[in-house]
């Protein structure tokens, strides 16, 4: 079955709602703990606390595998008017609550259109296409994110929350439209069982890897900027659709060229470009300029490399796909953790230079992972 550009832009319609429902919310935390009687230090911990239902992913393989992409994608949608409804409640527990949904939600349609894509795009091509489903990641932050300061301001808090609810619905129908083949399911306890390769691991790994040497260095980005360079928060916030427009930059270059260069190739090369981008970071001093253009290079690099890795997990073992994408994103969400939370503590005791370095020694193993794989499975250049 070939994609049709309606297809995908219903897919990437929904991911973009998703996206937009858990992106604004790191940057009105303030406003946020006024509504919740609370701080931005609890309520940050609650998203990053949060983020472990990422590992719920590991549990959706086999219904990804028995032809349910769309049915779990609509799930999705309906977690983010579930976590909306928790919000609107006003209590810090129930936003608590709504964001290990939200935060579910978001790894749960990453998988699901990625599976669903792969399932019917050959992997010659298939780049292409999960790239631009990832283009809803940069636009939640350079069109959803500056939406829901609009919606504050003119509706109050709760505007953002019944918006995307909306949104989710209006999304979800759209999904469901979708011809996806309906004849081509399997029951889902016949979904395949056989446990995951050897090959399968390395390329895991490698994602995870780069995910962990990403996180690590962005999580300390505001405040290296602010403590060491002197940015104010406005500035922090321009930094930020900086990064949006670097991230839809990596995207874009990941669906025109990863297939044509070599997914796992290009891949070695932007991770080569982030290692650039740490150096230029290591090196700044007290100039504002070079850390922008360091840290510009070294998020173009990261974005492209996670965004490519997803269409290697893909195919890491095609006749489970479904089951590798979804340990694939739990493996990653443990990565990302601890590297949020290794990176903390590194900055207060190294300044910059301790994340810096955990960021530099997981995008080396990165390419020494992706060097066994060139090895051991040479078809996914």
């Amino acid at each position: 079955m070939e994609i049709g550009r309606r297809e995908l832009a219903k897919l990437t319609f929904g991911k973009g709602t998703i996206n937009t429902a858990i992106r604004w919310l790191p940057f009105f935390l303030p406003t946020l703990a006024v509504v919740y009687d609370s701080s931005t230090a609890t309520l940050a911990l609650l998203l990053g606390i949060a983020e472990a239902s990422g590992l719920s992913t590991y549990f959706v393989g086999r219904w990804l595998d028995a032809g349910r992409e769309r049915s779990v994608i609509i799930v999705a949608l309906g977690g983010v008017v579930l976590s909306s409804a928790l919000a609107l409640v006003g209590s810090v527990w129930f936003f608590a609550a709504a964001a290990v949904v939200i935060g579910a939600a978001a790894g749960n349609v990453t998988v699901a259109g990625h599976a669903w894509i792969s399932a019917r795009v050959p992997f010659n091509r298939r780049a292409r296409f999960i790239g631009v489903y990832e283009f809803s990641w940069a636009s939640a932050l350079l069109v959803g994110v500056p939406a829901i300061a609009l919606l504050i301001s003119a509706f109050g808090w709760r505007g953002p929350f019944i918006a995307v609810a909306i949104v989710a619905i209006i999304a979800a129908m759209l999904i469901a439209t979708i011809d996806d083949g309906e004849g081509t399911r399997r029951d889902v306890a016949a979904a395949d069982k056989t446990p995951l390769t050897t090959d399968a691991w390395f390329i895991i790994a490698a994602a995870a890897s780069i995910a962990m040497s990403g996180l690590s260095t962005i999580v300390i980005a505001g405040t290296w900027l602010d403590e060491a360079l002197g940015v104010s928060t406005g500035g922090v916030g321009l930094v930020a659709m900086a990064f949006g427009a670097a991230e839809l930059l990596a995207s874009v270059s990941s669906s025109a060229f990863a297939d044509r260069l070599g997914k796992r190739r290009s891949m070695q090369s932007s991770v080569t470009a982030l290692l650039v981008g740490l150096a230029i970071i290591a090196i700044t001093g007290s100039s504002l300029p070079v850390g922008i253009a360091g840290l510009f290079v070294f998020f173009v690099g990261f974005e492209y490399s996670i965004v490519t890795s997803f269409s290697l997990v893909s195919e890491a073992m095609p006749e489970s796909r479904g089951r590798a994408l979804g340990v694939g994103n739990a493996i990653s969400t443990v990565a990302r953790g601890v590297g949020v939370a290794l990176a903390g503590v590194l900055y207060e005791t190294f300044d910059v230079h301790g994340p810096l370095t955990l960021s530099a020694v997981t995008a080396a193993a990165t390419l020494v992972l992706l060097g066994i794989v060139a090895h051991r499975r040479p078809d996914l250049a």
